[in-house]
């Protein structure tokens, strides 16, 4: 008996004892209405109506009972069919399982014995290739062990080369010494014949005083008060008369001395560099569209100078004007501006703020293509929109002739390579030496350094502090501390270093000069100092009495030896050393 069988049965059994409960509660209700009053009492009326009611609604359960009873025992019967059902299936399912395990444990033997046999066949494979590469390991090791014994052969072999030239350079080492003991004693010679000399030279000095003072009747020391005396008075009255004359002088020539200083200084500030940076240069197809560009009584000119900040400059040059102005991308709106008037043709107030705006657009735009272009070609892809900004403004920017864009480009690819022969982090790196010049953007707007402004700069917008240390440090404001500084200095000295990536400074030009004449004016016995021919010939002039003929051609020597070690210049320096002797005297 199954557990269904168990649940119906129990079902069952609580059926018929709610049918045998309800006939009890039947038949005691029967005998309290035979029992009771008389059945002309109305309550008794309907207490007896309420009893057949409930006797009915028994009965009632009671029908329903034996029916759900009948249903339940055919449910039952149907189970029992089912299950014996079920039991002969599973018994042909048992039946089933056992011929497919029989199948399956054949199949097994065989696939057991198919797989010992390519075992077997693999095996047979694997020692012949394993005897095959053992044989070729052999081969090689033999041909590296021939290999290697030439090359100890040929290490011996340089080693007995090396030690006979060690011998031969022990043995000129030998006949130098034994050379030196001989100039050692020539020179040891040379010195007492000098010394005895000097003595015979101090006797005759003697000698030679003692008979100046016989001759003279005075002895050296009232001699030499007696011309001092004689020469201070003269002095006095020269010196006297030298001080009128030169404060004279100095009232009649003060104003025009002052005017030839700042003249002076003027000239020395206005550099070829400075010129070529802060003009530029527009053609016009004639020369009567300078005067539209004045336009009437100047106001085309003024609109456009107080429009774009940028100076033009109308003079005597044919069919071309001149654009000046310190910032390059402001010059270049100018520029560009001042291009399409002249393309246009209608030149007033109105129609150059149109084509300026349209102007700086376009030039906003090339300086970001600029920018995108250059990231791209360094393969920097993260970065901060202002950054790309400033980086675009350097597309105009130029450093001894050098475009600072490109020049950042070079830097990041040398110092890419140089961290990739050091095996360190190149995009860490490239972005530092792409960066290191971004302060160059802001130079006009903000005081200071470049490289402090760039740190600054790349700081704000979220940069890695390994950058901004890169940037600051590159021009030694702050000591280098990591190796993605000291990597951003060599390769920014690489790029603006090599030959032809910028021309020389008037600044570098003018220092060159004056340490050329320092350098000369450092020596002994020399009065003045002249470096001419663009710094090709220096001439030195020398005191008569201080330096002899001799005297000239060493310091001639010295100075040329001097500048060969300290300076660099292109081609050649002639030292010229002027020895002359003048007496002048000025009768009055």
């Amino acid at each position: 008996m199954n557990a269904f069988d168990v649940v119906l049965l129990a079902a069952v059994l609580v059926l018929a004892l709610v049918v045998i409960g309800a006939v009890l509660v039947g038949i005691r209700t029967m005998r309290r209405m035979g029992a009771g009053p008389a059945p002309e009492d109305p309550a008794f009326i309907a207490e007896k109506d309420r009893q057949e009611q409930s006797l009915a609604a028994l009965r009632t359960a009671a029908d329903e009972a034996n029916s759900t009873i009948d249903v339940a025992k055919s449910a039952a019967a149907a189970a029992r069919t089912e299950a014996a059902a079920a039991k002969a299936e599973a018994k042909a399912a048992r039946a089933e399982a056992r011929r497919v395990l029989d199948d399956a444990r054949a199949e097994a033997d065989t696939v057991l014995e198919r797989a010992h046999k390519q075992a077997e066949a693999d095996a047979e494979q694997l020692r012949t290739a394993a005897r095959r590469s053992g044989e070729r390991e052999v081969a090689v090791l033999a041909a590296t062990t021939r290999e290697q014994a030439a090359e100890v052969e040929r290490r011996a072999a340089r080693m007995d080369e090396r030690e006979r030239m060690h011998t031969e350079e022990v043995e000129r080492f030998a006949e130098r010494e034994r050379q030196l003991t001989a100039a050692k004693a020539d020179l040891a010679a040379r010195e007492s014949a000098l010394a005895q000399r000097e003595v015979e030279l101090t006797e005759s000095e003697e000698l030679r005083r003692r008979e100046l003072e016989r001759v003279a009747g005075l002895t050296a020391e009232a001699a030499r008060l007696e011309l001092v005396e004689a020469i201070e008075t003269s002095a006095k009255r020269e010196a006297a008369l030298l001080v009128r004359d030169i404060e004279s002088d100095a009232r009649t020539t003060a104003e025009q001395r002052a005017r030839h200083i700042v003249v002076d200084a003027i000239q020395r500030v206005a550099s070829e560099q400075t010129a070529e940076s802060v003009v530029s240069v527009l053609h016009l197809p004639g020369d009567e569209m300078k005067g539209r560009i004045i336009g009437r009584e100047g106001r085309n000119i003024r609109a456009f100078e107080s429009v774009t900040g940028v100076n033009l400059i109308i003079d005597d040059t044919p069919e071309a004007v001149l654009l000046s102005c310190f910032d390059p991308v402001r010059r270049e709106v100018g520029r560009l501006t001042l291009e399409k008037l002249v393309l246009d043709g209608r030149i007033h107030p109105h129609r150059i703020e149109e084509v300026y705006d349209l102007a700086r657009q376009e030039v906003e735009e090339l300086c970001l293509r600029a920018a995108e272009d250059a990231l791209v070609e360094v393969g920097i892809t993260e970065i901060h929109p202002e950054l790309v900004t400033l980086l675009g403004r350097l597309r105009y920017r130029t450093s001894y002739g050098q475009n600072v864009l490109k020049h950042l480009v070079e830097t990041a690819h040398i110092a890419g390579i140089m961290a990739a022969e050091l095996r360190l982090d190149v995009p860490i790196i490239k972005r530092s030496a792409f960066l290191h010049d971004i302060g160059k953007a802001l130079t006009h707007e903000v005081e200071g350094s470049h490289a402090i402004i760039g740190a600054d700069l790349a700081r704000k917008y979220g940069e890695h502090e390994d950058v901004v240390h890169a940037i600051e440090a590159h021009h030694n404001e702050v000591p280098p501390q990591t190796i993605e500084a000291v990597l951003t200095q060599a390769s920014d000295a690489c790029s603006g270093g090599r030959p032809g990536a910028r021309r020389e400074s008037l600044e570098a030009y003018v220092k060159r000069l004056e340490r050329i004449e320092e350098i000369a004016a450092g020596k002994l016995g020399v009065d003045k100092v002249f470096a001419m021919q663009a710094g090709r010939e220096i001439r030195v002039m020398v005191k008569p009495d201080d330096v002899d003929d001799i005297g000239a051609a060493v310091l001639a020597r010295d100075v040329a030896k001097q500048i060969e070690e300290e300076l660099t210049y292109p081609g050649q320096i002639r030292v010229t050393v002027v020895r002359e002797s003048r007496v002048t005297e000025i009768a009055r």
